[in-house]
């Protein structure tokens, strides 16, 4: 008899990611095999965000095509994860009652229960229990993987879902997190991101006897033998501490790259936001870092369009982008999300305004991160090679230290590390020629 097969779709963050390679780990132990398309699954999974509207919007829209291959084959089994299923509960049944299961980000481990058993119902998991971590993991690439170190956020910023999706900031013990670095890298990853809603607060919920510092974290990852890259997502600029960024210039394997997200360059728009940071303070973040990490990549979100935001407020906002001179940046257009503070405030603004706006900030960001790259032109940089370049097959693709995108001529393998020459930039990319001389581990 063939194994029955499996699809999942991933929506958001890179969390999300996450999930859905455990989900997929998960689903492999129980003897599924994965489909390629929707069409030839016995299983369709939706790993759903819940951050904007449009993330919403995109999800539905595909759930419709599953609607679809259910009606065809009702013994296909649909099934909602993720956060927009842990924010509308039950309702999702109720909205779509094909949906076989649904279940929130801590209860990825319920959709194996649900799976083997004689249930006949819908089913919908939604406390927050465990977790992913300790699921088994399938991998999107050998070399790379990730390990979540938190889950939850203790923040309360207006605009966000995350607490009532997510839950309460949790951190996974740090020998637990040691253990998976190590089995990752006796499997031959060479690169592991740290994952958490606010992963420099990391330990400060755990048991005195147990707690370290997130850069005493970091330490002990970049001590483990064979992990040549480290990196995370995402810190919080309240939280981001000279200790994190020596660690930068001190850690061999951590990389020169920050995500430092702003949101705002107006310190009254923060404060309605509830970001618990004011301009001044942000600022005092970045000089930091280029103090101790010259030559550091800093990329960035930003929102557009908050209620109340005044001209002059977005004015402060390009005026921090031309200052800091990002990498590179999110740019998100103000999206009102159900159940958030931000939702019911006074001050929306009309979309034409926040289109205008948007055009206007992605205009400085754009030149900023192009005149940045030129740093790079001229220099031979360490490579990761990922696979062929997604514009030009006959190139490769691979990121730099500094979480740059490189597509370069070259015939090394996904997973060598290489010398590559840097001779173009964009505001996106870099462009060059692979060394000889290759460093292949």
């Amino acid at each position: 008899m063939a194994a029955k097969r499996y699809h999942v779709t991933t929506f958001g963050c890179q969390m999300n990611e996450h999930d859905s390679e455990r989900m997929k780990g998960m689903l492999d132990s129980l003897g599924y095999a994965e489909a390629s398309e929707r069409s030839e699954a016995d299983l369709i999974l939706f790993n759903t965000c819940s951050i904007r509207e449009s993330a919403d919007s995109r999800f539905i829209a595909h759930l419709g095509e599953a609607k679809r291959l259910k009606s065809e084959d009702p013994a296909r089994v649909v099934g909602v994860g993720g956060c927009w299923a842990q924010s509308v509960k039950d309702e999702v049944f109720r909205r779509f009652p094909f949906v076989d299961v649904a279940f929130g980000p801590g209860q990825i481990h319920r959709l194996a229960e649900f799976l083997t058993s004689d249930s006949l119902s819908a089913q919908g998991y939604f406390e927050f229990e465990d977790f992913a971590g300790h699921l088994p993991m399938k991998r999107a690439r050998e070399f790379q993987g990730w390990i979540q170190i938190s889950q939850g956020c203790n923040c309360a910023c207006s605009y966000c879902i995350v607490p009532s999706t997510r839950g309460r900031e949790q951190s996974r013990d740090p020998d637990e997190v040691l253990a998976e670095v190590e089995r990752l890298a006796a499997d031959g990853v060479l690169e592991v991101t740290l994952l958490g809603q606010n992963v420099n607060s990391y330990g400060r919920d755990l048991a005195l006897e147990r707690r370290i510092s997130f850069s005493e974290l970091l330490a002990r990852v970049d001590a483990v033998e064979g992990i040549e890259r480290l990196r995370y997502t995402s810190p919080h600029p309240k939280d981001m501490k000279e200790d994190v960024v020596r660690a930068h210039a001190e850690l061999r394997s951590l990389c020169q790259h920050i995500h430092l997200p702003l949101q705002s360059g107006s310190s009254a728009v923060l404060k309605r936001m509830r970001r618990t940071y004011d301009r001044r303070r942000y600022m005092d973040r970045v000089a930091l870092i280029r103090e101790h990490v010259p030559d550091c990549a800093l990329t960035t979100d930003i929102i557009v369009g908050f209620p109340g935001e005044t001209e002059e407020d977005f004015a402060e906002t390009l005026e921090v982008a031309e200052e800091v001179g990002y990498d590179g940046a999110f740019t998100f257009v103000f999206s009102p999300r159900r159940g958030t503070e931000a939702a019911e405030m006074e001050g929306m603004l009309p979309h034409a305004v926040k289109r205008e706006r948007m055009q206007r900030l992605v205009e400085v960001v754009q030149r900023r991160a192009t005149e940045r790259g030129q740093r790079f032109v001229g220099r031979t940089m360490e490579v990761l090679v990922e696979g062929p370049s997604r514009n030009d097959p006959a190139r490769l693709r691979g990121r730099t230290r500094h979480n740059k995108t490189v597509n370069f001529d070259g015939t090394a393998a996904p997973g060598e590390l290489v010398d590559v020459e840097i001779t173009g930039a964009t505001s996106t990319t870099l462009s060059g020629a692979e060394r000889l001389l290759s460093r292949a581990l």
